[in-house]
C-alpha cells in the first residue's frame, strides 16, 4: 500500500510485514515483472555496481584545487632555492598576478593591468554607490548586504543613463510547480561543483564520461584561471577568445564582433578544444568590451545550433560580472564558471591591512567575497526548487525587459520578452558611452585616470545619480502635509507624485486611458460597497513603522475594508479597537502569533510564498528590532529575524 498518509487502509497487524515512509532524498521501487520490491540501498547498490564508476572517475577527473595547489608548491619551492630576498619582494611575489611561468604571461597577464583600477571601474559602469553599498559589505561580511524592499528608478529601457544589459532581465521563479528550498537547512543537497569539459553521450556509460576537469564552485580566482590555463589533458585544453569590439567602427563594430567571436568559437571547438574562455581583459582605448551576457549568450546559442555546444564548456572572464544577479545570468544562459577579476581587485582595494599570513594583501577580503557570491546563487536556485548548479546552468530562468525581438530571437533564443525595446545599436551605444567616460581624459594628466567614480545612486538618492520617483521633493511635501495637517500641501505632494507616473520610468507611466463615454451612475455600485473590497498590503509591523502600521488598519475600518497585518504579529493593545487589522498572517516563523492574536481575525492568511522576495524568508535587520518590535514578535532586542524560506 502507498498512500500519502499512514492509516488510509485497515490491514491486520499480522498481514504487514514492513512499513516505513519515503524520506527526503530515498527512492523506493516496486517491479511488478519481477515481482520485487526495492528500498533505497538495493536500489543504489544495484546501480553502482553496474559500471566501475569510482575507477573511472578516480583516472579521468582532474580535480582544479589539486592543480592550484600543485602550482603553488612549485612555486614554493621555486622561491625557496632562490637567494634571499625581502619581505618588499616576498609580498610582491605572493601577489597572485606574479604567481605564473614566464612561458603563461602572454595568456594571463592582459594589456589592462596598464589601465588604472578606477580606469577599468568606469569602462565597465561601476559607480560609488555599487563599491561603497555591495562589493565592500560582501568583502566584509561574507554575505549579501541587506537592505529595504522596493525599487523606485526607472526600468533599464526607460532609463536616461548608460545601463548594464544585466538590467535588463529579471529572475523567474516557482510559486506552484517547484517549492523553493532552503539552502541553509537543506544544506545536504545544495551543490555548486561543475564539471568543465566536452560532454559524452548521454545514453552512453564510458570511461570517456569522467575526464572532466572539477571545480567545487563558479567563482575563478586569478590562481585558479592560471591553473586551468595550465592544464595539459588534450581533451580539455582551454582557449582564451577575446570579447572585444572596436571603438572605431562605432555602434554597427558590436554585432560584427559578435558574429566573429561565435565564428572563432565554432573553430575553436572543431580543432579540440574542451574549454572556450570569453575574456574582456585585453579591453583597451582602441577595443571596447562586449557585454558579458551577449558574449556568452550568443556564443550559446551558436554552438548549439551548430550542433558543437556538447563539446566544450564556457568560463566567462569578465571585468563587468560583480553582483550576485550577474553571475547567476551569466551561468544560465550557458556559462560553467565565471572569473570576475575586476571585482575581486577591486575588493582587495577595498581591503583593510590585515594580518594574513603567506596570504597577499586583500586576499581574505576575496574570500569573503566569493563566499558571499556563492551563498548569493544558492539562494537564487532555491528560488526555482533547483538544488545543483549543474542544473541551474544553461535553463535561462530569466526574462527580458526591454530588449528587442530580433535581439532575444538570434542571441537569447527561448527567453521570456513581452514588451519589446532596444537592440544591439543601443546596447553598443550605452557601452562606448561608458568607455568614452573611462578614456576621455586618459591622456591629459596621469591624475584623470583616477578620477572619482560615477555616483550611481540606484541605492541611495544622489543629485547627479540616477532618477527616483520616491525624493526629496516628494518626501518633503508629504512629511510637511502630515505634521502640518494641511490639505493644500497634500494636493502639492499629489501633483508630484502623479507627474512622477508621467516622468516615463515606468511602464504604467508609458500608458493612457482611452476615451468613452461614461457609464450612467445609476449602473455603477456605490463608493461603499467598492471600498468593502479594499485590502492593504501584508507589510509587517518592523517593516512599518507603528504610525503608517496602525493607519493603515484605521483607514481601512473606517472605509469597511480590511487591512493585513503582515508576518509581524500585532500589539495586543490594539485588539478590539479600530487599529486592530481584520486580516492576521501567520507565516513560516510564526513571529508574535498567540491563541489571542488568531481570535482577533476576521480572516486568517497562511503565507505559502512571498511575492516580494519568492524563496527567500522575511528579513528584518537586527537594527530595527526594538524593544517594542522584539515583545510583538516575541523576540530579542537587536537580533535579525529571518522567516525559514520554505513557506
Amino acid at each position: 500500500v502507498l498512500a500519502s498518509e499512514a492509516g488510509a487502509l485497515e490491514i491486520p497487524v499480522e498481514n504487514i510485514r514492513a512499513k516505513g515512509r519515503l524520506e527526503p532524498g530515498k527512492m523506493l521501487v516496486v517491479n511488478t515483472t519481477q515481482g520485487r520490491i526495492l528500498d533505497d540501498e538495493a536500489i543504489k547498490m544495484e546501480l553502482a555496481s553496474v559500471r566501475p564508476y569510482r575507477r573511472w572517475v578516480a583516472e579521468g577527473r582532474v580535480d582544479l584545487s589539486g592543480l592550484i595547489a600543485e602550482r603553488a608548491g612549485k612555486e614554493l619551492q621555486l622561491r625557496e632555492e632562490l637567494d634571499p630576498i625581502s619581505p618588499l619582494q616576498l609580498r610582491e611575489e605572493r601577489d597572485p598576478r606574479s604567481q605564473i611561468k614566464e612561458d603563461d604571461r602572454s595568456e594571463t597577464l592582459h594589456d589592462d593591468r596598464a589601465l588604472s583600477l578606477h580606469a577599468r571601474q568606469r569602462a565597465f559602469g561601476y559607480t560609488a554607490d555599487e563599491v561603497k553599498m555591495v562589493l565592500g559589505p560582501m568583502s566584509e561580511a561574507g554575505e549579501e548586504p541587506a537592505g529595504s524592499m522596493g525599487n523606485d528608478t526607472p526600468l533599464a529601457v526607460l532609463s536616461r543613463r548608460p545601463q548594464l544589459l544585466f538590467s535588463y532581465f529579471r529572475q523567474m521563479f516557482a510559486q506552484v510547480t517547484n517549492p523553493a528550498i532552503d539552502p541553509i537547512r537543506e544544506q545536504l543537497v545544495m551543490s555548486l561543483s561543475m564539471n568543465l569539459g566536452p560532454q559524452s553521450n548521454l545514453l552512453d556509460e564510458t570511461a570517456e564520461h569522467a575526464q572532466q576537469l572539477h571545480i567545487g564552485q563558479p567563482v575563478l580566482t586569478e590562481q585558479a584561471m592560471s591553473a586551468l590555463r595550465g592544464v595539459t589533458d588534450p581533451t580539455l585544453r582551454a582557449v582564451t577568445l577575446p570579447a572585444l569590439f572596436a571603438v572605431a567602427d562605432g555602434t554597427r563594430g558590436l554585432e560584427s564582433a559578435v558574429n566573429a567571436l561565435c565564428r572563432a568559437a565554432s573553430r575553436a571547438v572543431a580543432d579540440g578544444c574542451g574549454i572556450l574562455i570569453l575574456s574582456d581583459r585585453e579591453m583597451s582605448a582602441d577595443q571596447a568590451p562586449i557585454p558579458s551576457a551577449l558574449a556568452v549568450a550568443a556564443v550559446h546559442h551558436h554552438l548549439i545550433r551548430e550542433r558543437l555546444r556538447w563539446r566544450v564548456s564556457l568560463v566567462a572572464e569578465t571585468g563587468e560580472a560583480r553582483e550576485v544577479s550577474h553571475l547567476a545570468l551569466l551561468v544560465a544562459y550557458g556559462a560553467s564558471a565565471v572569473h570576475p577579476y575586476l571585482a575581486l581587485e577591486t575588493v582587495a582595494a577595498l581591503a583593510r591591512p590585515e594580518a594574513t599570513g603567506d596570504k597577499p594583501h586583500g586576499a581574505a577580503a576575496q574570500e569573503r567575497y566569493v563566499k558571499a557570491l556563492d551563498k548569493g546563487l544558492l539562494k537564487i536556485m532555491s528560488k526555482m526548487g533547483i538544488s545543483t548548479l549543474q542544473s541551474y546552468c544553461g535553463a535561462q530562468l530569466w526574462e527580458a525587459v526591454g530588449l528587442s525581438t530580433a535581439l532575444v530571437d538570434r542571441h537569447f533564443v527561448g527567453t521570456p520578452s513581452r514588451v519589446g525595446g532596444i537592440d544591439l545599436d543601443l546596447i553598443a551605444e550605452e557601452t562606448l558611452r561608458r568607455h568614452a567616460f573611462a578614456f576621455e581624459d586618459a591622456s591629459t594628466s596621469e591624475e584623470a585616470s583616477v578620477a572619482r567614480l560615477d555616483p550611481g545612486g540606484e541605492y541611495q538618492y544622489r543629485a547627479q545619480g540616477e532618477h527616483h520617483n520616491w525624493n526629496p521633493m516628494t518626501i518633503a511635501k508629504l512629511q510637511h502635509a502630515t505634521r502640518s495637517d494641511s490639505y493644500s500641501t497634500f494636493k502639492e505632494f499629489s501633483r508630484l507624485a502623479n507627474h512622477e507616473t508621467r516622468q516615463q520610468s515606468t511602464l504604467r507611466g508609458l500608458l493612457a486611458f482611452v476615451q468613452r463615454d461614461p457609464v450612467p451612475l445609476d449602473e455603477v455600485e456605490p463608493a461603499s460597497a467598492i471600498t468593502r473590497r479594499f485590502c492593504t498590503g501584508a507589510m509587517s509591523f518592523g517593516s512599518l513603522g507603528k504610525e503608517a502600521h496602525e493607519t493603515l488598519a484605521i483607514a481601512m475600518n473606517r472605509l469597511g475594508g480590511r487591512s493585513n497585518s503582515g508576518e509581524g504579529g500585532e500589539d495586543p493593545a490594539r485588539f478590539g479597537t479600530d487599529r486592530n487589522s481584520a486580516i492576521k498572517q501567520v507565516a513560516s516563523a510564526r513571529f508574535g502569533v498567540t491563541a489571542e492574536y488568531l481570535v482577533n481575525a476576521s480572516e486568517l492568511q497562511i503565507k505559502i510564498a512571498q511575492g516580494a522576495k519568492p524563496g527567500e524568508g522575511g528579513q528584518l535587520p537586527g537594527h530595527k528590532v526594538d524593544a517594542v518590535i522584539a515583545r510583538t514578535r516575541h523576540s530579542v532586542p537587536g537580533v535579525t529575524l529571518i522567516s525559514p524560506p520554505p513557506h
